[in-house]
Parts: C-alpha cells; sequence; structure tokens
C-alpha cells in the first residue's frame, strides 16, 4: 500500500465522456496510489451510454461513475485535490472554482468523442481514441515520481503529457 494516496480532478465542460474516461481509468490503474474524481462546469447530467460501453469493452469497471458539477469538489468538506486535469479546451478557458490546497493543474485537451456526428462506426472509434490518448497520458501520470520530483519539475512534466499525441492544442496551461 503506498504511504499517500493522491487526489486527481479530471474537468470538462459536460461531464459525459473524456473527464469520467479519465477518472475510471486512472481508478482502475492507479494501483492504489491515486484517487480519481471528474467533474463538469454545467454537466449533462448523466454519462454518455458510449463511455460506459467503452469502458466495458476493456474490463474497466463502470459502477458509481456519474456526471457532476465541478462545485461539489470546491465545497469545504470536498477531497483535498493533489492534481487537476482539464481534458477539453473549454473548460480550460473558464474561470475555475478556487482550489483549496493549490493543486498542481495541467492540460491534457483531447477531441470531445461525444460531439462527433454521423454513423455510429465514426462515433465509437472517436470513443476508442478518447479512452487510447487518456490511457496514454494517464499511463505517463502514474509513472512520475511524484513525491521525489520538485513542483516546477512536476509541472513541466505534467504539461508535456498533455503535448502528448492526440492533444487538440499547443497550449498546456492552465489556470
Amino acid at each position: 500500500m503506498p504511504d499517500r494516496v493522491y487526489n486527481v480532478l479530471f474537468l470538462c465542460t459536460g461531464n459525459s465522456a473524456r473527464s469520467i474516461l479519465g477518472e475510471a481509468i486512472l481508478n482502475h490503474v492507479g494501483q492504489g496510489r491515486f484517487q480519481a474524481y471528474s467533474a463538469g462546469s454545467t454537466p449533462r447530467g448523466s454519462v454518455h451510454p458510449m463511455t460506459l460501453e467503452t469502458l466495458t469493452k476493456v474490463g474497466i469497471p463502470t459502477h458509481g461513475l456519474r456526471s457532476k458539477a465541478w462545485d461539489e469538489f470546491a465545497a469545504p468538506n470536498a477531497p483535498k485535490m493533489d492534481f487537476i486535469f482539464t481534458v477539453c479546451d473549454n473548460a480550460a478557458g473558464e474561470v475555475c472554482p478556487i482550489w483549496p490546497g493549490q493543486p498542481m493543474t495541467a492540460h491534457w485537451g483531447i477531441e470531445d468523442p461525444a460531439a462527433v456526428d454521423g454513423p455510429e462506426f465514426k462515433q465509437r472509434a472517436a470513443f476508442d481514441d478518447a479512452m487510447r490518448y487518456l490511457r496514454n497520458r494517464i499511463g505517463a501520470f502514474i509513472n512520475l515520481p511524484i513525491a521525489s520530483i520538485d513542483r516546477m519539475a512536476l509541472n513541466s512534466k505534467l504539461e508535456g503529457i498533455g503535448a502528448m499525441d492526440g492533444t487538440t492544442t499547443k497550449s498546456s496551461k492552465v489556470a
């Protein structure tokens, strides 16, 4: 068991696809070192069905996943976040709540699979792509020497992860 569990919040606007994928993936592969959450600035109120199908297809549990507002994590009784990652460009540009504890932040922009129009196979491919990009980023993140790296170097590493294949923007700064 790890000495310390790091709390991680994935943010998006609607909290129905990318941020939910991030939460589920990190909780699944984080080996008890991380507790992941997700939220949105204007949550849709439900998780996109293809999000749940995509996770189930690769054996990642979906129990308890729900679309929720980011205000839930800015409340006094909310878990203190160590890391906050925006996964959509809209959320990265919004004025976020004040997060207690000065968490590390980075933008890991990925195209919204829920916004893909057209035949079902294109939608499924978009969800598979989002899943792959998030798995790659999360894999890089969980392998960082978090406990032994200084804040400036860690910030640089987090920004570099946000620039990995599949990024929606070249900027990886978050407010």
